[in-house]
């Protein structure tokens, strides 16, 4: 009996990670950010703050809004973001472009308090953080998604840590997610086109 192995075969002639489907901005986003390396405080704090609004939701969702979620939230500058008061929540919980949701608002906001001192005290510093907590070795890889862990050992000590510092919606899921997509692990199927693209 062969393996399972979740692939999806897309109309371009590539096979891809099953979740992708035929969604073009899916497919982009797979193909072109989806385990591969982020780095930057900035695009972090974005990364980890998307994440945060996808809890209970998925990906696609928070995708194809991520133009407005960058505009709502000043390209998700720390240091602006942490400047946000009462007004501005509710200006984005009256915002459509993005996920209305007050307490996921209110996380972000408090997370960029947390941050923008952090990181204008010491540059990269959330990098840094973030990146100590990628595996040291690579698992096998997967060959269906049901291989793929919600959370591991490294995403539950990231979350801790980070939970430590004052940081809200970030538990080990989240930190698994934010993990993924940024590079720290790389969980494309074997017979994804991208594992040798």
């Amino acid at each position: 009996m062969p393996i399972r192995t979740d692939l999806f075969a897309a109309d371009d002639g590539r096979e891809r990670c099953g979740w992708v489907g035929n969604d073009v901005e899916y497919r982009r986003y797979h193909d072109e950010e989806w385990g591969r390396e982020l780095r930057g405080d900035r695009a972090l704090f974005e990364k980890l703050s998307l994440e945060a609004f996808q809890s209970g939701l998925s990906w696609i969702t928070i995708l194809k809004r991520r133009a407005a979620f960058r505009s709502a939230f000043a390209g998700f500058d720390p240091e602006v973001v942490a400047s946000f008061d009462e007004s501005d929540v509710e200006r984005l919980t009256a915002d459509a472009g993005i996920i209305r949701n007050r307490a996921k608002i209110a996380a972000t906001i408090a997370n960029a308090r947390v941050i923008a001192p952090w990181v204008r005290e010491e540059p990269g510093a959330l990098d840094a953080l973030i990146w100590s907590h990628a595996p040291a070795s690579r698992r096998a890889r997967p060959r269906s998604l049901s291989e793929i862990p919600a959370t591991t050992p490294e995403s539950i000590a990231l979350a801790r840590v980070l939970k430590a510092r004052g940081l809200r919606f970030v538990g080990p899921t989240t930190a698994y997610a934010l993990m993924q997509s940024s590079g720290l692990v790389d969980d494309h199927l074997a017979g994804c086109w991208r594992v040798s693209g």
